[in-house]
């Protein structure tokens, strides 16, 4: 599945909890000789002691298997699966940045709480204490982001054109930078109006994508706190419109958009068990 060209495997593992050890998820990720995909997704049954649950959502990261803390256009595309099975308007998912809420619009596109945001320097995380409305921070023409978590971390950079920027080559530098030990994601704005962002995104261990919904939260955020922006917004990324708002009443971040169904199948059993190269 896919919200906006963002795109997931996401395996049902509710009747078959096989392992799926990283170098598994890896291979399945891979866009020449597995599936490929910018995020592996996997859903599982709750715990039985967490009746809220509708379903538990695993994200990983596909360079590596390893685990990510977030993914907002997945959860969207999870919750579109579990309201088809369903027949539920709401649903409820467990996910490692806790109980995500999300439900369908009258025009067919999903919505999910992404909860509050943090802002704490200690949250984002950054290796030293700053003022996260405006980091210290110089990479080429990229400087003093916002940091914002949105159950993963973000350096949101604002520029006067997003065509200007090289962001295949800026993107790794920040991610990677020392001031985030456990990397980041990097998003460059462009103001258009008051309501109205267009951005573009380099996701930590999964590069150049083609939207990002937790990327796009931080990124209306960054805007409200720097002054830039309304409360409500439609952010604009390569992949198409998300519209964003972070309610004052309780600071919640609200993402609505399209979800969209590729293909459905099965995994053959080779590339569940990849044969490893030699180093």
């Amino acid at each position: 599945m896919h919200g906006l060209g963002n795109d997931f495997v996401i395996v049902d593992r509710r009747a078959d909890a096989r392992p799926l050890p990283p170098e598994t998820i890896a291979a399945v990720s891979h866009r020449r000789t597995g599936v490929g995909c910018d995020q592996f997704i996997t859903i599982e049954p709750p715990a039985a002691d967490d009746p809220a649950a509708d379903a538990v959502m695993g994200i990983f990261n596909g360079d590596d298997g390893s685990p990510a803390g977030a993914c907002g256009n997945a959860t969207r595309c999870v919750a579109d699966i579990l309201m088809r099975e369903t027949g539920k308007d709401t649903v409820a998912i467990r996910t490692a940045a806790g109980l995500l809420t999300a439900w369908r619009e009258d025009d067919g596109q999903v919505t999910v709480d992404m909860g509050e945001p943090r802002l704490d320097w200690q949250a984002i995380p950054l290796s030293t204490e700053q003022d996260t409305l405006s980091i210290d921070l110089t990479v080429g023409p990229l400087s003093r982001p916002v940091g914002v978590n949105m159950g993963n971390p973000h350096a949101v950079f604002f520029v006067p054109a997003v065509a200007s920027i090289d962001l295949p080559a800026l993107g790794p530098q920040v991610e990677r930078h020392p001031l985030f030990p456990e990397r980041t994601n990097v998003e460059i704005v462009q103001i258009l109006d008051r309501r109205s962002l267009r951005m573009r995104v380099w996701e930590r261990a999964a590069g150049i994508t083609q939207a990002c919904g937790s990327g796009a939260c931080a990124v209306a955020v960054a805007a409200v706190r720097r002054g830039l922006a309304e409360r409500r917004v439609t952010v604009t990324l390569d992949g198409g419109p998300l519209v964003i708002e972070w309610r004052e009443a309780d600071g919640h971040v609200l993402m609505t958009g399209p979800v969209a169904m590729s293909f459905s199948g099965t995994l053959d059993a080779a590339l569940l068990s990849p044969i490893q190269a030699a180093p």
